[in-house]
């Protein structure tokens, strides 16, 4: 998706507020549209600009209630994880019109954004935020904590691209319009704010190339195929 595309899904997406409420009647209600779970007590899914008026209007006919929600006016839903052929631990949040590949690892806390496309056995580690159109290769390792720039808005703007077999170390930070090289390994805690070419080591404040990738770097960097395993 480009810039355009998802800016224009986002503005004409219906925005919405789901609730589930638990509730114990007094009488029967109406909850209009909403999923209605059980005979005596009531669990209920549906949007608050619909049942917020509903359950408001008949106060008289519930003994107790609980609401919970964890959105408002959201336009867009989360990406349906069920049919995904890769790996997505509790606590990661990948929206919608993410793309993930086989055999990929999403770890705890991991924020996708609209438009992020993570490759074939890539993993992407505790607490890593891919921003909107940020895309990740195959065999890539991004590190936790690290972030990979959005560029939804401005629409302008160039993604982040990191290319086939790249590592980025924990909290290291790549700017929007930067690719990082096939092979490439960026050091934890740097910020990249120019392309790395192919085969280097990246470190620093911001990154310089520091070496080229050799023998040692690909030893302490291999990635371990048992935890891609389904």
């Amino acid at each position: 998706m480009n810039a355009w595309e998802i800016i224009e899904t986002i503005r004409t997406a219906e925005k919405k507020t789901p609730v589930r409420v638990f509730l114990r009647e007094k009488a029967p209600i109406d909850y209009g549209s909403a999923k209605v779970f059980g005979a005596g007590d009531k669990v209920i899914f549906g949007d608050w600009r619909e049942l917020g008026p509903i359950l408001a209007a008949n106060q008289e006919s519930i003994l107790d209630m609980v609401v919970e929600w964890d959105r408002r006016n959201s336009a867009l839903p989360l990406l349906d994880l069920r049919e995904l052929s890769a790996r997505i631990e509790p606590g990661a949040i990948l929206r919608e019109g993410v793309e993930i590949g086989e055999g990929a690892v999403v770890m705890m806390g991991a924020v996708l954004n609209i438009g992020a496309v993570v490759g074939p056995g890539t993993m992407i580690d505790m607490g890593a935020v891919l921003g909107g159109r940020a895309t990740v290769g195959s065999r890539c390792h991004i590190g936790a904590g690290a972030v990979l720039a959005g560029v939804v808005e401005p629409a302008s703007a160039v993604p982040v691209v990191v290319e086939d077999g790249v590592l980025i170390g924990a909290n290291a930070v790549v700017i929007e319009g930067v690719r990082i090289g096939r092979d490439s390994v960026i050091a934890a805690g740097s910020v990249v704010i120019e392309d790395v070419p192919p085969g280097v080591v990246a470190a620093g404040v911001p990154a310089r190339v520091v070496k080229k990738k050799d023998a040692q770097t690909e030893g302490k960097t291999q990635l371990v195929e048992a935890l891609r395993a389904l």
